[in-house]
């Protein structure tokens, strides 16, 4: 980690022990990069236990919380080291990136510049990702409607935000419909949002009943946040499952 930078990196994590120590280390190394937080979110294995040997500095929810409230927990705690110091900006990672988290300097650049006040990742190497095309396409059309921009990859959770940014588009919407309801807030309020093309890639989302029951909670979730926002999308769900 670089001495005297201006990012802190925060990761929600929930049983990612086999990745999160090459997440951390990938994070750490990032230009601007001076702290990385890991927020454990009641994982049930040795997630922060590694990410601490890996030289994060971790966070624990006593039971999972979910995601945006990983991300609240995180930006906090940032908050709070920050205190006798200029904010820093915050860049959100995935805990199951690997060696490919450091890949993420193009997204941190145009904030550090000022270009930009969030910037969204679009990997540029796809993964099958067991078919959420639902999900994605009703958060595109969503922020569509609501701003008139049309994202390329609306759910993507590789984030960095100026603290004022991030300020702004609280609170967080429910889980999974934080990316979602952090774009159109932010366009909505004028931010500058810029998408950026990245070398990064997770872990495919499989097929099991485990996975089929994470799509079922981001379909919620994205559904509930666009609810607030542009109720006539929500009514346009059969709409969209029907074009499937």
């Amino acid at each position: 980690m670089s001495s005297g930078g201006d990012t802190a990196v925060i990761i929600p994590a929930v049983n990612e022990a086999d990745r999160i120590a090459a997440t951390v280390a990938a994070a750490a190394d990032l230009p601007g990069v001076d702290l990385v937080v890991v927020v454990d979110d009641g994982s049930t294995d040795q997630t922060g236990r590694v990410a601490r040997a890996a030289g994060a500095r971790v966070v624990r929810h006593s039971r999972n919380k979910g995601k945006a409230a990983a991300m609240e927990t995180g930006a906090e705690a940032v908050r709070l080291l920050d205190e006798d110091r200029s904010p820093r900006h915050l860049l959100f990672l995935d805990a199951d990136l690997g060696a490919t988290a450091g890949a993420a300097a193009p997204l941190i650049e145009p904030v550090r510049a000022s270009k930009a006040d969030m910037t969204v990742a679009v990997f540029t190497t796809r993964v099958k990702l067991g078919g959420h095309g639902l999900v994605v396409r009703l958060s595109k059309e969503g922020i569509r409607r609501a701003t008139g921009f049309d994202p390329a990859q609306p759910l993507n959770g590789q984030r960095c935000l100026t603290r004022a940014a991030f300020e702004a588009a609280r609170p967080l919407a429910h889980g999974f419909g934080v990316e979602t309801a952090m774009t159109i807030d932010l366009l909505r309020k004028r931010f500058r949002v810029v998408e950026v093309e990245v070398e990064m890639a997770h872990r495919a989302t499989g097929t099991d009943w485990r996975a089929q029951l994470h799509r079922a909670r981001q379909l919620r979730d994205v559904a509930l946040a666009l609810a607030t926002r542009d109720p006539l999308v929500v009514q346009n769900l059969d709409k969209l499952r029907l074009n499937r």
